[in-house]
């Protein structure tokens, strides 16, 4: 019997920095680094960086929904960004590092709007939840040299400072949630 597949798509910053950490998770099959939620056809890696295509860097997460679930992702998601800065994550400045949900269908609209106002109630931050959270029209996926980065790249500069450390935070936070 074939396992259904679903697909989660978010954007907490540089793609390289949700990506790695989301590969560790038991029950994923997929993250594909790539663009959302911007007005211009097939962007470039350039093009996004300048932020004028209107495109967020996001990760495409292709996942087992019987072994992990939508709202595990948003744990993970959530724990690994600051979904309080606006437009920026650390050192990345610009609305193509804006906090994002895209959203597949109306469950996860809902699910995702539910998670937010329940962190914002917690108050757990100092400041609002500032992530958007609207349906994905389309997904363009960037280029090879994006993909896996962090895998083909562990001693780049950007990723042990950056990238790491949400690995880390992931492997510890969520050690039930990891694959064998």
């Amino acid at each position: 019997m074939a396992t259904q597949t679903e697909k989660a798509t978010l954007a907490g910053g540089c793609f390289w920095c949700i990506e790695a950490p989301m590969e560790e998770l038991d029950g994923v099959r997929e993250v594909t680094a790539g663009y959302a939620g911007g007005h211009t056809e097939n962007p470039t890696y350039r093009e996004v960086c300048t932020g004028d295509t209107g495109h967020a860097e996001v990760v495409q997460v292709e996942y087992d929904s019987e072994r992990i679930a939508y709202e595990d992702l948003l744990d993970v998601f959530f724990t690994v960004h600051d979904p309080t800065q606006l437009n920026r994550q650390g050192p990345d400045v610009g609305t193509q590092y804006r906090s994002a949900v895209f959203t597949h269908n109306d469950d996860q609209q809902e699910t995702a709007e539910a998670y937010v106002e329940a962190l914002d109630a917690e108050g757990g931050y100092e400041d609002s939840v500032v992530t958007e959270i609207e349906p994905l029209d389309t997904f363009y996926e960037a280029s090879e040299e994006h993909q896996n980065y962090y895998a083909k790249n562990p001693d780049d500069a950007y990723c042990t400072i950056h990238a790491q450390p949400k690995i880390e935070k992931v492997r510890e936070k969520f050690a039930e949630k990891l694959a064998a």
